[in-house]
């Protein structure tokens, strides 16, 4: 069977996971997690991307972004992709793959799973038990969203601005979300949806995104349920 084509659609939020291949590392020094921050700021630019929130840990990362145009996400990951791999690569003194295939990517439901997008990306280095408060891991943007410095790389959604009046009060809001963390449903929702391209978002939602796109987005749709068995 034919593999789908990714779904990105301009004006939503995506998750995007990328992955070492077999898991290994794709960061071997600070340098090189500087170097593709970077590399994601001068392409989120370039290609109108908005970077909500990020988190880069040893053998994969997660991003949270906005796309302006159809072809917006595939231009800036395919960029950053590409670039970071030749840097990589002669750094380390090794060739081939870096990456575990394409990068998994998918449209969420705004005003369901955003913030809890973020919370999910921040709390990444506690749950695999790099740090024991997301404040503490200096490679995401949950630094920035509570105040601790400023990453230029964010574009924060009006979501995020509507947590309170003033900047203290949106990062103490958005700090207590974090702590608060999410469940493991919306976890697991949140990495099954991405993972395997189908929209996250409640059928109202799911069929209105379903307008705005040529390629399917929900497996429900073809007239399966997600749970069934093969």
């Amino acid at each position: 069977m034919a593999r789908l084509p990714r779904l990105s659609v301009p004006g939503y939020p995506h998750h995007v996971i990328q992955r070492g291949n077999n898991r290994q590392p794709i960061f071997a020094s600070l340098a090189d997690r500087q170097f593709f921050l970077e590399l994601l700021e001068q392409n989120a630019k370039k290609f109108a991307v908005q970077l909500h929130a990020y988190v880069l840990m040893d053998n994969h990362f997660h991003l949270l972004a906005t796309p302006q145009a159809d072809d917006s996400l595939p231009q800036m990951m395919q960029a950053v992709g590409r670039r970071y791999v030749r840097y990589y690569n002669d750094s380390q003194g090794r060739s081939g793959t870096l990456w575990e295939g394409r990068y998994k990517s998918t449209v969420i439901q705004t005003d369901r799973y955003f913030l809890a997008c973020m919370v999910y990306i921040d709390l990444n280095p506690v749950r695999a038990g790099l740090v024991a408060q997301a404040r503490d891991y200096p490679w995401s943007s949950h630094s920035h969203y509570i105040g601790l410095r400023q990453d230029r790389l964010i574009t924060p959604h009006p979501l995020y601005w509507e947590l309170g009046n003033t900047p203290f009060a949106r990062e103490v809001a958005y700090a207590e979300l974090v702590n608060a963390g999410v469940s493991a449903d919306t976890q697991n929702a949140l990495t099954r949806s991405t993972l395997r391209g189908w929209a996250l978002g409640e059928p109202e939602f799911v069929a209105e995104l379903q307008k705005r796109t040529d390629r399917r987005v929900s497996q429900t749709l073809a007239g399966r349920p997600l749970n069934a068995k093969k």
